[in-house]
């Protein structure tokens, strides 16, 4: 008789060889027996569909050197860290580095433990807000890749300082919630309304916090092609559980850098939003 439940054998084809199976139970993908259901299925999915936009990124830099240092902050219980760490860099014989950045001292603590457990030697996890770590000693002065997966409010910005900062080659973002700049856009729509008629895509309330993050990130996209970088925007599919599922990849070219510039200039003044230069700043 046909069924159409998954045998074991099947399911242990959606997971990838050489996977550490304690460290997806850790993760809550597979279940305690080893098994796979319906939500660790689409949890999988996820990890692998971010995978793909990251694996190029690391071989690129291995392209040019061995060891790839990454930070990713934000990291919470650092699931994309020990997911990149065991499908890349554990059968790997080179000094690659992941580090972690997280406020929240258990869940460092945690990882660390985990990470020993593990037997992965190349992650590391600092008890650190992103602001903080763009000054703190403990990170190398430059960094191959950062990344910054729903780093709430301003921390997505803070993440993008500290890539510059840090010369990264790649900058992965997916940008979480955003407040600031509608709170500015919101201060300032009276005047804007009278003089510019576009000011209607904000005049609302709910069109000012929706428009606020879609020009955030606009902002953020012009501020690091105003870098250098190339800019890729796309959407991580397969995230239905978040309406926030916008990606944002970044790649150091050296490419010029006038015209993003003026266009993020014009872009503040005709919102209102000069006052917030120094947000998005520009060397």
């Amino acid at each position: 008789m046909a069924t159409s439940k998954k045998t074991e054998t099947e399911s242990a084809h959606e997971i990838r060889p050489g996977q550490s199976l304690e460290l997806l139970k850790e993760l809550h993908i597979l279940t305690r027996d080893g098994k796979l259901n319906q939500d660790s299925r689409r949890k999988l999915k996820q990890v692998y569909h971010l995978y793909q936009f990251i694996e190029p990124l690391m071989q690129a830099v291995q392209e040019k050197h061995p060891n790839v240092t990454l930070v990713d902050h934000g990291a919470g219980k650092s699931y994309l860290g020990f997911i990149l760490y065991d499908l890349y860099f554990k059968a790997q014989q080179t000094e690659s580095r992941i580090y972690g950045i997280e406020t929240r001292d258990e869940l460092v603590t945690k990882s660390q433990q985990l990470a020993t457990r593990l037997g992965f030697g190349g992650m590391e996890f600092l008890n650190l807000s992103v602001a903080q770590s763009i000054t703190s000693q403990a990170l190398p002065e430059q960094i191959d890749i950062v990344t910054a997966l729903h780093a709430c409010n301003t921390a997505t910005d803070d993440a993008i300082a500290f890539a510059l900062k840090k010369k990264a080659s790649y900058i992965v973002l997916v940008p979480c919630c955003q407040a600031e700049v509608a709170a500015e856009l919101k201060k300032t729509k009276t005047m804007a309304v009278k003089s510019n008629p576009l000011a209607e895509l904000w005049r609302h309330p709910l069109h000012t916090r929706e428009f606020g993050s879609q020009l955030t990130n606009v902002l953020r996209c012009l501020q690091l092609e105003a870098h250098g970088y190339q800019v890729t925007v796309t959407e991580l599919v397969g995230w239905e559980h978040s309406m926030k599922n916008e990606l944002i990849i970044a790649t150091y070219k050296n490419l010029p850098r006038q015209h993003a510039q003026d266009r993020l200039t014009q872009v503040l003044e005709s919102t209102g939003l000069a006052p917030m230069a120094e947000r998005f700043f520009i060397d």
